[in-house]
């Protein structure tokens, strides 16, 4: 069985959350909803670019989940929400259609999050994780 530490809760805690996060906004996108077909208008990039966003975070949402891959699914959602943040910051706008900024607060959680569970989860990223046993006796 394995033990869980404060590290670990922590980690799966964001898995989940960004995970939930992702998963609850692919109803809009997947769906068509006026928000993210207005968002994808703006960018030149309707409808490919509001379906294809949402397929790569539905397959950040599953890899998060899942033990073995995540940490390539926090450096997935990591990159959308660069792309989203930015796309914010350039062209949007913090405030879409009145929402407050809603979604611009959603996209700095996931991006925040998915940046603290890379930390976390440093070991497990191949190239990373090499270093760190190899040095583990100097660190």
């Amino acid at each position: 069985m394995k033990t869980w530490n404060a590290q670990a809760i922590v980690s799966w805690t964001l898995q989940l959350a960004v995970a939930g996060i992702l998963l609850q906004t692919l109803f809009f996108k997947f769906t068509g909803a006026a928000e993210s077909v207005y968002i994808f208008s703006t960018l030149g990039a309707e409808p490919w670019g509001r379906i294809g966003s949402g397929v790569a975070e539905l397959v950040a949402a599953i890899l998060l989940l899942t033990p073995a891959t995540t940490t390539i699914g926090a450096a997935l959602a990591l990159a959308l929400m660069a792309g989203a943040i930015g796309s914010h910051l350039t062209v949007l706008g913090i405030d879409i259609q009145g929402d407050g900024g809603l979604l611009f607060a959603l996209a700095i959680i996931v991006f925040t999050a998915s940046a603290a569970i890379l930390v976390l989860r440093r070991g497990e990223i191949p190239l990373i994780g090499m270093w760190l046993r190899a040095h583990s006796a100097t660190l």
